[in-house]
């Protein structure tokens, strides 16, 4: 049984959103943000007669033949039972509800997000990786314009003038919007919340440094603070926390999220004054994170990005800004009511202002009457000490217990590949594929995210990676023998079996959630059917590698961590002449080795590239010359 998310009850600076403005086609009031939403269509449910057959051949490359032939006819058998065809029609019902726009989003919210109660850090939460700005040396520096050119994408949705995101098949949801600034995700037991603050009545921002938390006011004269102020009052915090200490109970939001609810709880009632700086730190429009670390190498800074030291944040925001003393910056995006489609957007437009010289800076001028940044100071009684304490030791024993290989692979980028004929996705998709058969010998289930935000208040679909294609593209590549055509063929089948199959997640014909809406519409003291019990749709679902691509120039790479203890978790970026790969796993008894499969991606690669060249010098040499 599962929950939607609930919302706090509202004060006057808080507004929660579950919905999109409610709006007619044409209604000025949409704005251009959601200028499309009411035409949007509602997220599908497939047929069963579409999707068990396309479920079947999913699966069949990951079993046995005495296994598959069993799961075809588990499979066979639900699709004429009156069990599978009324849970359908409990699906196309709860779907065709008047007033719900989408029939997962509260299931899926909870199941994977406001439910899940392992850290958001490092199993929820995803980062991205910002190139050097060569303009902005000093981290205050760049923490200020920063924080300019988010202002300023803010003021953009918050009057929603903001474009729409749109694809040649058209607009896309902008309900995720609603939670990207001045929002927060609250820890209660048995379901987090997520609660949203009136911009207008939050002009603030927090900071964090040396673990000490400060508000600070964007607005002062009704007039923005230009990026010199805003670096001057940076300046201040920095030297106010450098010169003090504090109990780092930032470190509090890193724990399991149902020890970190009672310790929310314990922090608010150790003093009324913790309520009120807590209302403060969760009302800011976002939280910037002055980091005294000074990373280097690419593992080094996607680790303080990805999870840091745990005390100089505050997990739960939407939005973290990250800047390290020697000017390195980087972004932390909470996930529950975000995927990373929207915040990439936002990312990108900050580095494409800050790092081209486009962004406002204002006048360069101090005002002297800016009040100091508020200390946002906590009461720690020794019950709040302790809690912080062990929740240190949990956080920094997680992070030990795992490993990160970062790949930049310039061998190819976006560019290269579209010379060589194929979809960068599915080219970079497949040298995973077979990085990992090199590594183990076999192929495994693999999960690509899919937007599908053509849909209203969509998120995402499973992508399958692993088809029968794909697997005898591995096979051919892998075989001593075969010829540079076979091996070029079997490629290109894989490549576009992954598209096809990618295309139909994007459409919500999928398999995964439509599976899941199906197991959900079972009520309490109902049987499950055997088809939820078979081990195929378990092991099917078993995310070996658990992978996603976001892209911007302006990215040094992103990531995430496994979603299985058995797994890896490859976050990919694909830029015009180079593919940066983040691949995290755990150190555990099951002997996983990113440095390993990193290798196995890079020989993968070049070996996939070589065999697409070699063919097509061999088709123009066989061309007659004029």
């Amino acid at each position: 049984m599962y929950r939607a998310i609930s919302t706090l009850k509202p004060t006057s600076a808080f507004r929660p959103l579950l919905h999109s403005p409610i709006t007619k086609p044409g209604d000025p009031a949409a704005g251009k943000l959601f200028e499309f939403q009411a035409q949007l269509p509602k997220l599908p449910v497939p047929a069963l007669s579409e999707t068990l057959p396309k479920y079947l051949r999913t699966v069949e490359p990951l079993l046995s033949k005495e296994a598959y032939a069993q799961t075809k006819q588990v499979v066979e058998e639900f699709a004429q039972s009156s069990q599978g065809k009324e849970l359908q029609r409990r699906l196309e019902a709860r779907a065709a509800e008047p007033g719900r726009p989408n029939w997962l989003e509260e299931w899926w919210n909870d199941l994977s997000y406001m439910g899940y109660r392992d850290p958001v850090v490092p199993y929820v939460s995803y980062f991205y990786a910002y190139k050097d700005d060569r303009l902005r040396r000093k981290p205050t520096q760049r923490a200020a314009a920063i924080v300019r050119a988010a202002w300023e994408f803010r003021r953009q949705v918050g009057s929603r003038e903001l474009a729409p995101e749109t694809t040649k098949a058209g607009a896309l949801c902008s309900h995720s919007y609603n939670y990207m600034f001045n929002a927060t995700r609250i820890p209660r037991r048995p379901s987090d919340i997520e609660a949203t603050y009136d911009l207008a009545a939050n002009e603030h921002i927090a900071v964090v440094r040396n673990s000490q938390f400060f508000a600070l006011p964007l607005v002062h004269g009704g007039q923005l603070l230009s990026a010199a102020e805003i670096e001057a009052q940076l300046d201040r915090i920095v030297e106010q926390a450098d010169s003090s200490a504090a109990v780092p109970v930032g470190v509090l939001t890193s724990d399991n999220r149902d020890l970190w609810a009672d310790n929310y709880r314990l922090l608010a009632e150790a003093s009324p004054a913790n309520a009120a700086t807590l209302e403060r730190l969760q009302s800011a429009a976002f939280l910037v994170c002055l980091d005294d670390a000074r990373p280097v190498t690419r593992e080094e800074y996607h680790r303080v990005f990805w999870h840091g030291d745990g005390r100089n944040r505050w997990f739960d925001k939407s939005l973290q800004f990250i800047v390290c003393d020697n000017g390195k910056a980087g972004f932390l995006g909470e996930h529950s009511s975000m995927d990373g489609t929207p915040t990439c957007r936002l990312n990108d437009y900050i580095l494409d202002q800050t790092l081209h010289a486009k962004v406002d800076l204002g006048s360069s001028a101090v005002r002297s009457d800016l009040p100091a940044p508020e200390a946002l100071r906590f009461v720690t009684p020794p019950a709040v000490v302790r809690a912080v304490e062990q929740a240190g030791q949990r956080f920094d024993k997680v992070v030990e217990q795992h490993q990160l290989r970062v790949l930049q692979y310039e061998g190819f980028g976006k560019d290269e590949i579209k010379r060589l004929g194929f979809s960068p996705d599915g080219f970079v998709q497949m040298a995973i594929q077979l990085g990992y058969y090199k590594l183990y010998g076999k192929s495994r289930a693999t999960y690509e995210a899919a937007a599908t935000r053509a849909f209203a208040h969509g998120r995402t679909e499973t992508c399958r990676s692993v088809s029968a294609e794909s697997v005898a593209f591995c096979e051919q590549f892998e075989a001593a023998t075969a010829s540079a055509e076979t091996k070029l063929a079997a490629l290109q089948a894989a490549v576009k079996a992954h598209g096809t199959y990618a295309k139909m997640c994007s459409e919500g014909k999928g398999v995964d959630r439509h599976l899941l809406g199906l197991r959900l519409s079972l009520r309490p003291g109902e049987e499950k059917p055997k088809i939820f019990q078979d081990a195929a749709y378990t092991e099917s679902s078993h995310w070996y590698l658990s992978t996603s691509q976001l892209s911007s120039e302006h990215f040094e790479g992103w990531g995430f961590s496994e979603v299985v203890p058995d797994g890896y978790g490859v976050a990919y970026t694909i830029r015009k002449d180079a593919v940066i790969l983040h691949i995290a796993a755990m150190k555990n008894e099951f002997g996983l080795n990113s440095d390993h499969l990193a290798h196995y991606i890079k020989e993968a690669a070049t070996e996939m590239r070589a065999v697409v060249l070699a063919c097509k010098l061999k088709e123009a040499a066989a061309k007659p010359k004029l």
